[in-house]
């Protein structure tokens, strides 16, 4: 499923000649679709796109330009080109472009493209609101400038066809895909179909005012169409690594609709083993079903394929699992609806998934009205995730830490598509803050920077008064409801990772205006004291149990690190005004975050409630109050050694624990009620893996570097039972996600040492702290290329293509030039 290899785009400001079209009958301005219940909006719909050309000869290249709203595929000539376009906002719309030359030859080619539109925003799609003409329904523009391509651009010649073979089932943002095979028309994306039965397309053309009647781009809703602005999503094929189970089971009278319920619905009940194993095959009545359960060993996110030899109107349920179902046991964070349906069209057939799915196991319940003989012959998962390119790579002779590393690498690819996203399973969202941890790993171990800064583009989308949404481009971002605000405070950390690591003005410079006016939607909110106090919205910091109710002081100098990454930014640019603003609002925290001090633990407290510093402490609260500077720095050893003091922290969390997901914790969160299950007076709360980021900053800036070593090592929790990747939170959640990837940064960051000293790296600081560690090597990218380190006892050997400051754990600096150096090293003392 992977794309052909995008073109360069340097020529998307060239004309379009290719119109947007459509099918008809299209959605009327302002009336109400029944099946959507959106005004002026079809709702879900697939519509074909077929266009035959002759060539005399086969160009030298064939560029070829593409959107759809919603989704589209392109084949040339039967032959998957690729997919697209990237997920955005309806008014930031993206395009896909190929060169399809292989595909071509002599004589007559056909291109086609299926467009999908969905209707209702799902998680990953927010539709533009209905103006008519253009959008609202399945549409389509493709531009192909090349000798030979003469007509070939899309008009009113193209044939279109409005599929009747799908229809999706809602479920939480992720649609679930319902195919019956047996009204696909055969191949039709190859030549020699006969497609003079289909209409031919409509030019949807502009009707609002000042529209006048355009039908190219650039034309509202979507403007001026923009360049992909990321690597191909591709990855190997996998295959079950094994099939748990095979029984024929009596068919039950279904409870649900949904496939992903009904594979689980009675797996209880008694059964009739078949052999299990890939082809597997058996002979059921009207009245049974072929249950089974393919393991893939490990998670993996893509597209499922799956052919299968069985009789017309044989139906295949599918459900897509992270982790089996337990019989009896309600697992709501597990238990989400995720799958598809396949009614088979007779014969052999595979079945190509259209919507991407995240899973380890594959649960299957065949059934037949008229009772069947059913094979299935294959299942894969075509993965489709960003690529991990380039040499970066961390070894210590450590299995344990190795393969941490290589969990949170492969937790974050899992979570890499078209976005940063939360998991690639139950949501698939790109959610504001979550991505940051995702850029950090990226930036520290994938050369390929263009999503690290992807991300800062695409959550830069703020609400009329100035935060950031939830998540963005997707249904949450068009429901404009209620926001976490401290979401967008990581999401101006990740404007200042950029800064660093790129020091590119030029690209960062248009996303200072949103970092101001997110740093000012706060400040109606300061009291007296100039801290932050009784916030709006939902100031979740992480799923741990803290408190942010009445002056916090977690969120206070989240903010306060905000203002003075804010002031460094505009220092670079020479905006003087804004960081004169910016180190104003952060001195008022300065001044006043000593109320939050409890001189008898040596320790930051939560919050402040009606004049009364409250006792609850947590590693969040201490590790902001050190990373925002706001805490005095002879404060900050014994703060960072009695936050990660393994005898006084404990996990605790408002809605889950080590019992998985708790109902009725989430509700009792929901009305306002906290349970302090812990002694509030000598214990201090951990932090949850997705904070754990300012936890570890804060450790290392505190110079326990070396303790990191130790503290990564509880990730190893995560993996387990074949998992290779790390879960949601401490003992539940999903068990792929991306928030939680911080340990790969840390070994690279924090253990080896490899920083930007200069925005952009003009110049590479290396401070390593190794800990316990004898040997341990790796390199990380630049935009320069690789910095190396390699570290053995007491000695260090740095190859850098930049300038050097080499800070050994003693504290003894070096400069050194670019080049190749063997630097002794002498290490700190390890306190008994």
């Amino acid at each position: 499923m992977k794309n052909e290899t995008t073109l360069s785009a340097a020529g998307h400001d060239e004309p379009w000649q290719g119109h947007w079209i459509g099918a008809e009958p299209a959605p009327v301005p302002g009336v109400d679709d029944v099946s959507s219940g959106t005004g002026g909006r079809r709702g879900f719909s697939r519509v074909f796109f077929r266009k035959e050309l002759h060539l005399s000869a086969v160009p030298a290249s064939a560029p070829v330009r593409l959107t759809a709203d919603s989704r589209f595929v392109l084949w040339v000539n039967g032959q998957e080109v690729g997919r697209g376009p990237v997920r955005a906002q309806p008014r930031r719309w993206r395009y896909e472009a190929f060169d399809v030359v292989r595909h071509l030859r002599r004589g007559p080619n056909v291109i086609a493209v299926l467009v999908s539109y969905y209707g209702r925003a799902t998680s990953w799609w927010q539709s533009a609101p209905p103006e008519g003409g253009i959008n609202g329904d399945a549409c389509l523009v493709l531009d192909a400038q090349w000798d030979g391509a003469d007509g070939l651009s899309s008009d009113a010649s193209w044939r279109v066809h409005r599929s009747t073979a799908w229809s999706m089932l809602g479920s939480f943002g992720v649609p679930c895909e319902v195919l019956d095979a047996r009204a696909l028309p055969t191949s039709w994306t190859g030549p020699g179909f006969d497609d003079s039965g289909w209409p031919t397309a409509t030019i949807l053309k502009a009707r609002h005012w000042g529209g006048l009647g355009r039908s190219r781009p650039p034309v509202s809703p979507y403007g001026k169409l923009l360049p992909r602005p990321i690597a191909t999503l591709g990855g190997p094929t996998v295959r079950p690594t094994a099939v748990l189970d095979a029984q024929i089971r009596p068919k039950p009278h279904w409870a649900s609709p949904h496939p992903a319920a009904r594979v689980v619905q009675h797996l209880e009940d008694p059964g009739t083993p078949v052999p299990a194993g890939l082809p597997l095959s058996a002979s059921i009545d009207r009245d049974q079903t072929l249950d089974a359960v393919l393991d893939f060993g490990a998670l993996t996110a893509g597209f499922v394929e799956l052919t299968v030899d069985a009789p017309p109107g044989t139906v295949l349920e599918l459900g897509h699992r992270e982790k089996p179902k337990r019989v009896g046991v309600t697992e709501t964070t597990s238990d989400y609806e995720a799958g598809a349906r396949y009614i088979c069209p007779g014969g052999r057939a595979t079945y190509s998934a259209l919507e991407p799915a995240g899973l380890r196991y594959l649960y299957l319940t065949a059934h037949a009205p008229d009772g069947a003989e059913v094979t299935l012959v294959d299942a894969a998962v075509h993965e489709h995730v960003y690529p991990q390119s380039g040499g970066a790579h961390f070894t210590s002779g450590d299995q344990e830490l190795d393969r941490i590393y290589r969990a949170g690498v492969r937790t974050v690819q899992l979570n890499s598509t078209d976005a940063y996203t939360d998991c690639p399973t139950r949501e698939q969202r790109a959610w504001t803050g979550d991505g940051v941890v995702h850029q950090m790993v990226h930036l520290a171990t994938n050369e390929d920077w263009r999503l690290a800064e992807h991300y800062v583009e695409l959550a830069n989308s703020p609400r009329p008064d100035g935060i950031l949404p939830l998540s963005v481009a997707g249904d949450f971002e068009q429901f404009g409801g209620f926001t976490i605000p401290d979401w967008s405070l990581h999401w101006v950390h990740g404007v200042h990772n950029l800064y660093r690591y790129t020091g590119d003005r030029t690209r960062l410079a248009p996303y200072l205006p949103t970092v101001e006016r997110v740093l000012r939607w706060y400040e109606p909110h300061l009291d007296e004291r100039g801290t932050l106090s009784d916030l709006p919205e939902w100031n979740l910091v992480d799923w741990s149990s803290v408190f942010t109710t009445g002056r916090t002081s977690i969120v206070s100098a989240l903010w306060a690190r905000g203002l003075a990454e804010y002031a460094d930014l505009c220092d670079w640019v020479g905006n003087a005004g804004s960081a004169a603003w910016a180190r104003e609002r952060y001195a008022g925290v300065a001044a006043s975050f000593e109320d939050f001090w409890d001189p008898r633990r040596g320790l930051y407290v939560d919050h402040i409630v009606d004049g009364k510093r409250r006792p609850a402490v947590s590693q969040a609260a201490n590790a902001a109050a050190i990373v925002a500077g706001l805490a005095p720095r002879e404060r900050w050893r014994a703060i960072a050694a009695a936050m990660i003091d393994r005898s006084a922290v404990v996990t605790r969390s408002w809605i889950g624990g080590d019992g998985g997901y708790d109902i009725q914790k989430e509700e009792d969160q929901r009305r306002g009620i906290q349970r302090i299950d812990w002694d509030v007076d000598r214990e201090i709360v951990r932090a949850q893996p997705f904070f754990s980021y300012v936890v570890h900053d804060a450790v290392a800036r505190a110079g326990h570097g070396d303790r990191l070593v130790d503290l990564v090592r509880d990730w190893s929790v995560f993996l387990r039972e074949g998992y290779d990747t790390f879960g949601e939170c401490w003992g539940w959640g999903t068990p792929v996600h991306g928030w939680s990837s911080t340990p790969s940064r840390d070994l690279i960051v924090h253990v080896l040492g490899i920083s930007p000293d200069l925005p952009g790296f003009e110049r590479v600081r290396i401070a390593p702290r190794p800990g316990p560690l004898g040997e341990v090597a790796g390199a990380a990218p630049t935009p320069y290329g690789l910095v190396e380190v390699e570290i053995s006892g007491e000695q260090a050997v740095v190859s850098s293509p930049v300038p050097v400051h080499f800070v050994d754990p003693t504290g003894r600096s070096h400069r050194l030039a670019a080049g190749k150096h063997r630097v002794p090293m002498r290490r700190a003392q390890t306190p008994t």
